[in-house]
C-alpha cells in the first residue's frame, strides 16, 4: 500500500530559524530517509521551498487565474514529502511518529488512491 507522509507547518517557523538550525533539522531529515530507504519503505522523498515562490491556479468561469505568493492567509504550508511502501496504515502511522518532524511540524498520513472513492 502507497501512503504519503505530509509535513504540515508554519511558515513563520521555518522563517525563525536560523541557517544552523535550518541544516540540522534538515540532516535529521535526511538521515530518516536515508533508514526508510534501507529498510525498503521509501519510495520518494523531497523538501519543499516556502509559499513565498509558490503559485496557485484556478479556472475560475473558465478562466486561468493565478496568484503568486505568499499567500497572507496560509496558516501552514506543505513543507515535504514522504512516499511510502507499506503494509498497513498502522505500519506508515508508526513511521509517521519516528519522523523527526514530528517535533515541529504536523504529519499528516495519507494513502494513495483514486479521488472518486
Amino acid at each position: 500500500m502507497a501512503f504519503m507522509l505530509l509535513v504540515i507547518e508554519k511558515p513563520e517557523d521555518r522563517r525563525a530559524r536560523s541557517a544552523e538550525q535550518g541544516r540540522e533539522l534538515y540532516d535529521r531529515m535526511l538521515q530518516f530517509g536515508t533508514q526508510l530507504k534501507q529498510r525498503g519503505l521509501l519510495t520518494m522523498s523531497q523538501a519543499l521551498t516556502s509559499t513565498a515562490s509558490a503559485a496557485r491556479v484556478s479556472a475560475q468561469s473558465g478562466t486561468a487565474v493565478v496568484h503568486d505568493g505568499p499567500f497572507a492567509e496560509a496558516k501552514e504550508m506543505v513543507g515535504g514529502f514522504f512516499l511510502l511502501s507499506c503494509a498497513t496504515r498502522e505500519e506508515a502511522l508508526q513511521i509517521a511518529q519516528q519522523c523527526p518532524a514530528a517535533q515541529w511540524a504536523t504529519i499528516e498520513v495519507r494513502e494513495l488512491g483514486p479521488c472518486f472513492q
